[in-house]
């Protein structure tokens, strides 16, 4: 690299602000019925855990219900198969997990029914 191209390079990484390095993008998606699904993509610090990048979005002062559940589930950290209410791309997390950049955080409502008795029923006519 020559003088010239080094002294560029220099001042392109004097340019750059340290504080946007240390922010990652993150997507959120909630579709609390049918018809009202709320999705979001924020920026969080590198480092973020799920449950701050719910509260950061505001989700835990707009959905009652899944602050409740984050202040019951607080301290699990494995997720249980039936009663989990979030998770990143498709996957259960505890709500400490580590956001990576571009993570899709997943808010998932309760079921109404369970499926496996659903299709029972149907197959038994």
């Amino acid at each position: 690299m020559t003088a010239a191209n080094h002294s560029a390079a220099d001042k392109d990484e004097v340019n750059v602000n340290p504080a946007q390095t240390d922010l990652i993008t993150v997507y959120l998606a909630y579709a609390e019925e049918a018809a009202r699904q709320h999705y979001h993509s924020i920026q969080v610090r590198r480092g973020a855990t799920l449950y701050e990048a719910l509260a950061q979005a505001g989700w835990l002062t707009q959905f009652e219900e899944l602050a409740s559940w984050c202040e019951q589930v607080a301290d699990t950290t494995t997720p249980t198969a039936k009663r989990w209410h979030v998770g990143v791309y498709a996957q259960k997390q505890p709500l400490n997990y580590m956001l990576q950049p571009f993570d899709r955080v997943e808010v998932y409502r309760s079921l109404s029914a369970d499926p496996m008795s659903q299709r029972k029923k149907k197959s038994r006519g």
